[in-house]
C-alpha cells in the first residue's frame, strides 16, 4: 500500500462528460489540462471547434460511490453493476460512442476502497505513479487512483440529551405519581370483583419503573362479570331432584354382570328333550 492510501480523502462519487465550464455541473471538477500539459478537449474531428471534457466530482451523493471505472467499445456489452456516465452537453454537442466510460456505483458501505482520483494523460508511454490504468479513449489516456477513503457522508454530531429526554430514560427508576384527577373516567366504585383487581395488581407490576407516564386503557373502569354461560354454580335447583341424583349409584361391569347373568339351562335342557314320534295311519285303515 503507498503512501497515497494512507492519506484521507474523500472518493468519487460521478464522473460525467460536459461541454465546457459553462455546462459543467455544480460541484463537478472539470478537467481541461493533461498531466503532460496537452489540452483535455474531446473533439469529434479536426476541424470542428467544440469538443467536449470529462469531470468528475467529490461532492456528497446519498452515501454513494464509484468503485471503478471502465472503457468498453461500441460492440461490446455493458458490464453487470455498471452505468455509462452521464452527459451534460450543449443542444449540438455529442459525444463519440467508439468508445464509452462505464462507472460502477454502490453503497460506501459495501466497499473499503473507492476511485479517488481521475487524471489523463495526452501521450501513452507516459505512466502515472499510483494510478491505475483505465484505457485508451478518443486519443487520450485514462487513469484513475483507487484506495481506501474517508467517509463522504458527514456524520451527526452527538447532541446532549434534554431533561425531559433524561426523565424518559429508564436509567434510574423515579417515585411513582398518582393519575391526575382529570385523567379518572367516570365509573361505578366499589364495585369491582376480585378478578378485576388481580388484573389491576397484575398490571401494576408489570409497569415500568418510570411510572411518569399513566396509560389509560378502553377498559379502564368497566367493572369484571363472567358469563352466565360459564357459571358453573346451580340456580333455582329442586331440592328433591337434586337429593334423587344424589343418590344414583353407578354400577361396575361386574355388578351389571352379576345382576343380568343368565345360564340358558332351561333352553339347554328343552333342546335335549327326546321329541315324540307320531304315527301315521295306513291306507287300508
Amino acid at each position: 500500500m503507498s503512501a497515497m492510501d494512507h492519506v484521507q480523502v474523500r472518493p468519487v462519487t460521478a464522473v460525467a462528460w460536459t461541454s465546457n465550464s459553462n455546462t459543467c455541473p455544480k460541484d463537478f471538477t472539470l478537467i481541461n489540462i493533461t498531466e503532460d500539459g496537452a489540452n483535455a478537449n474531446f473533439t469529434r474531428s479536426f476541424g470542428m471547434k467544440s469538443g467536449y471534457y470529462i469531470c468528475y466530482s467529490k461532492a456528497t451523493s446519498e452515501g454513494m460511490v464509484v468503485s471503478d471505472i471502465q472503457l468498453i467499445s461500441d460492440k461490446d456489452a455493458i458490464p453487470h453493476g455498471y452505468t455509462f456516465i452521464a452527459e451534460h452537453l450543449e443542444p449540438k454537442a455529442t459525444v463519440s460512442k467508439k468508445k464509452r466510460v462505464c462507472v460502477r456505483v454502490v453503497p460506501e458501505g459495501s466497499v473499503d476502497t473507492a476511485v479517488l482520483d481521475i487524471k489523463l494523460t495526452a501521450k501513452s508511454k507516459m505512466m502515472l505513479q499510483h494510478y491505475t490504468y483505465v484505457g485508451d479513449v478518443h486519443g487520450y489516456v485514462l487513469w484513475c487512483r483507487k484506495g481506501h477513503f474517508t467517509s463522504a457522508t458527514p456524520k451527526a454530531k452527538p447532541r446532549r440529551k434534554s431533561l425531559n429526554v433524561r426523565r424518559l430514560s429508564l436509567d434510574g427508576p423515579s417515585a411513582p405519581q398518582p393519575l391526575k384527577p382529570s385523567n379518572h373516567l367516570p365509573g361505578p366504585q366499589g364495585k369491582f370483583s376480585t378478578r378485576r383487581h388481580s388484573l389491576h395488581v397484575t398490571d401494576t407490576v408489570d409497569k415500568p419503573a418510570d411510572s411518569s407516564i399513566q396509560v389509560i386503557t378502553a377498559l379502564e373502569g368497566v367493572p369484571f362479570s363472567l358469563h352466565p354461560k360459564f357459571d358453573t354454580k346451580p340456580k333455582n335447583t329442586n331440592p328433591q331432584l337434586t337429593s334423587q341424583l344424589n343418590n344414583i349409584r353407578i354400577k361396575s361391569l361386574q355388578d351389571i354382570e352379576n345382576e343380568y347373568s343368565y345360564t340358558f339351562a332351561v333352553e339347554e335342557y328343552a333342546a335335549k328333550k327326546t321329541k315324540p314320534v307320531v304315527s301315521t295311519p295306513s291306507a287300508g285303515q
